[in-house]
């Protein structure tokens, strides 16, 4: 097994054995210009792009769903739940795309600030609509979950492509 992302002193890469029982570490030579490194890039691109759009799509699914069964309030709490997390997820991709292209590398203090200021905003944000009464607690809830929901969506979707991909 080749794990190219871990790469740590050099070009040479620590993991445990498990297929075999044995349990001492191995180095194993990880070659840095891989196709595995390409494939991986691409299925970490694959599934930023695939769950950026699954949120956008759950979000205005589950808002029509929600408006024409549940109560108001818990619709409105779907609603906005799903629009926050949905830009909170796609501010995230944007700020951490732009900080690690190489031309312009940002100091992990800066995107660190970024994302505890976009915490904070997030969290205010839903104190006011909780404590303002303009949505259910459970209906922000079930919003807050479509970003989980289209993760797993994207992850099962590449899995299945992998294991096809080798069966063929």
């Amino acid at each position: 097994m080749v794990y190219p992302h871990f790469s740590g002193a050099g070009n040479y890469c620590r993991f445990q054995e498990h297929c075999h029982g044995d349990s001492q570490d191995k180095k194993v030579r990880v070659n840095p210009n891989s196709t595995n490194r390409v494939n991986i890039l691409e299925i970490q691109q694959r599934i930023i792009q695939f769950v950026t759009r699954a949120n956008w799509v759950l979000c205005g699914l589950a808002s029509i769903v929600g408006f024409i069964f549940v109560p108001l309030n818990v619709a409105c709490g779907i609603l906005f739940g799903g629009l926050l997390v949905t830009i909170n997820f796609h501010l995230l991709a944007k700020t951490l795309k732009k900080a690690l292209t190489p031309p312009h590398v940002a100091s992990h203090n800066v995107i660190l600030a970024k994302y505890y200021l976009r915490f904070l905003a997030s969290g205010f944000i839903i104190f006011v609509l909780i404590a303002g009464h303009i949505v259910h607690p459970v209906g922000l809830v079930i919003g807050l979950s479509l970003v989980v929901f289209s993760i797993i969506l994207a992850t099962l979707c590449e899995v299945k492509k992998l294991i096809f991909k080798e069966a063929v």
